[in-house]
């Protein structure tokens, strides 16, 4: 397969290439949670910082996570608390720690087109006894993280949560410490229906006998399951806990024969789960996907989608499920020996099918036909057979991601790879994340080539029986990009968004709107996903708090000029069409690109997706406790 490299572009010269010749006959599409007046992006929760779109339905009704409470300034003057749009510093990764409360900083939510206040707006839903997060942060009870993954058009929601925190009276060396803290899982996938009826899917796997000399001890080391996709036929896709490794076994026996020495066995088996600063846990599960059924308020059947291979020793293997069609066909990866041969194990693409016993049947996505793929993985089925997803090789000494699809409906149909922003294969890495009953499909894809530098990323839709490989940003109106008509001189002009800051001063900024990734598309069109917002960045003082002025107002970041730096903020999007077609004509009077080119924040904002949420292991987020 050749692929043709393009020499480095701005971001403005790939908007103009692609709308030149990708989009012959694109839909124009319009953002449709942008503030009218304001041009504020309505994606995330209240007293939430990032906000992203996860999955929409065909009755227009999308669930989505939030993450990032707001820091809290108090004044001193009259105690009072300062509530500050955005006032927050960079979100932190936490060291976990049994020693220090578990505070959640991951919230679910809906987001509807019949909205009774505000079309669209995204509204707390609660899983598992969460509350909706508040001020100030010393008052949240939350130890739950949450999050949707899917919402199918009966309303059945899907998603991944951790449990509640739990105590144990501290008898270790400090003399300040009260309690251990601990929870019975890290990860569980739930399943809530619009009766708020709410079941956890329990994996086959979560206790563990340990064998001592004094007989046996059960412990509960809690394992995990995520769900990941919900089809319209009320069945659930994921993936669940079927066994330890041979070392997690031995971790776990030194907690119990070592008990009370050091800490409490739940306690030791907590702090060797929590994961490290790479996202892995010391102990490690086998792990199978899994398909369930859910009827009238209960989970009737579940049943495990085979790994590609049959295990030759004890390491651990994973396969997983991430999509199901209306069929019950599952897309997903999984450990695969390619073509039988042993020397030969990859983490692949796959599809599983029912057999005539009601069993799943494995199915390997050839991708030996691109030639030296590392890895491979399917995110999506429609019910034509059509699955989509991504492969990852070196192309001009990097690894990249290239967005293929299959017909799994013939049996002598080859990967894909469509021709993407130049009509011509590139090096830019795409993944396809989402694909409808019509053969579009959505996901992200990088819009420069710098070799050394982190890429920016933009949402892509490409329609497969049309060839059109489209940047999502470009089929957008000039309004849904953060511009405004200037009545004087009849030209699109970005909105100047106005604020004011602790001394009074009124200060201006150019309004930015950038589609970064798109997560799912129904079969009308409508596509939810990420979009950057520009906002400005507060100041703050050495202990990291906002610095407030006496009117209680923040002061912002100032360049040498007198105006506020800005950065970019991931919030939830949904965008719709209403069927106009980007003709030659709406191209050129829709001319609102924007000259001054791509910003730096863009590109180190370049990975803000969510996507990795259903990868394994889920690594959570949460805010660093003062």
């Amino acid at each position: 397969m050749k692929f043709k490299l393009e020499k480095t572009l701005s971001l403005v010269a790939v908007g103009v290439l692609s709308v030149l010749q990708g989009v012959q006959a694109a839909p124009v599409y319009e953002i449709k949670n942008l503030d009218a007046d304001t041009f504020n992006l309505n994606g995330t929760i209240a007293n939430t910082r990032n906000g992203y779109g996860m999955s929409v339905n065909n009755n227009d009704e999308a669930v989505g996570a939030a993450k990032g409470k707001k820091k809290l300034t108090v004044d001193e003057n009259d105690d009072g608390v300062i509530d500050i749009e955005d006032g927050v510093s960079d979100a932190e990764t936490i060291t976990y720690s049994v020693n220090l409360p578990i505070l959640a900083n991951n919230f679910t939510f809906t987001s509807i087109k019949n909205d009774a206040n505000t079309p669209w707006l995204p509204t707390f839903e609660s899983v598992n006894g969460t509350t909706a997060p508040t001020f100030p942060e010393e008052d949240t009870v939350n130890s739950v993280d949450t999050f949707y993954y899917g919402i199918n058009d009966a309303k059945l929601k899907v998603g991944a949560m951790t449990a509640t925190e739990q105590q144990l009276a501290y008898s270790g060396s400090s003399t300040t410490q009260e309690f251990w803290y601990y929870r019975e899982y890290e990860q569980r996938g739930f399943v809530k229906d619009d009766t708020d009826t709410e079941i956890a899917l329990i994996p086959p796997y979560f206790e563990y006998v340990s064998e001592q000399d004094d007989g046996d001890v059960t412990v509960n080391i809690g394992g995990f399951s995520s769900a990941t996709a919900v089809n319209n036929a009320n069945m659930i896709t994921g993936y669940a806990s079927t066994d330890i490794s041979a070392s997690s076994e031995s971790i776990i026996d030194s907690c119990v024969s070592n008990n009370s020495e050091t800490a409490p066995t739940d306690i030791c088996v907590q702090n060797r789960q929590f994961v490290n600063t790479y996202g892995y846990s010391d102990i490690q599960y086998q792990t199978r996907g899994y398909v369930w059924r859910y009827e009238n308020g209960a989970i009737t059947e579940a049943k495990i989608l085979p790994l590609g291979l049959e295990p030759k020793n004890d390491s651990v293997y994973t396969s997983q499920g991430l999509g199901i069609n209306t069929a019950g066909v599952v897309a997903g990866r999984s450990y695969v020996y390619r073509n039988g041969n042993s020397d030969k194990l990859y983490f692949d693409a796959a599809y599983w099918t029912e057999a005539s016993d009601g069993s799943y049947e494995y199915n390997w996505v050839d991708v030996d036909t691109v030639k030296d793929v590392r890895s491979s993985i399917a995110y999506d089925i429609n019910d034509n057979g059509i699955l989509i997803g991504s492969y990852n090789k070196y192309i001009e000494g990097y690894t990249r991601d290239k967005f293929f699809y299959i017909d799994t409906s013939d049996a002598n149909a080859e990967v894909v790879t469509p021709n993407d922003l130049y009509n011509s294969l590139s090096d830019l890495s795409s993944r396809g994340r989402s694909i409808n009953n019509n053969g579009q499909v959505v996901g992200y894809i990088e819009t420069t080539h710098d070799k050394e530098k982190p890429r920016p990323k933009a949402g892509f839709l490409y329609d497969i029986d049309k060839e059109e490989f489209s940047n999502l940003n470009d089929l957008l109106t000039c309004k849904s990009k953060g511009f405004e008509k200037d009545a004087e001189t009849d030209k699109w002009v970005r909105h100047q968004v106005e604020v004011e800051d602790g001394s009074g001063k009124t200060l201006t900024y150019s309004s930015e709107i950038v589609i970064v990734e798109a997560n799912s598309i129904n079969d009308s069109g409508t596509i939810v996903g990420t979009a950057f917002i520009r906002k400005p960045s507060y100041e703050f003082d050495i202990d990291g708090n906002i610095v407030i002025g006496e009117n209680g107002l923040p002061f912002f970041l100032l360049d040498g000029y007198g105006n506020p730096f800005t950065s970019f903020l991931p919030r939830m999007m949904v965008i719709q069409t209403d069927g106009t077609e980007a003709s030659d004509e709406w191209k050129a009077a829709n001319n609102c690109i924007d000259e001054s080119g791509e910003s730096e924040d863009y590109v180190r904002q370049g990975a803000a997706s969510l996507g990795w949420l259903l990868m394994l292991p889920l690594v959570w987020l949460r805010r660093r406790r003062k």
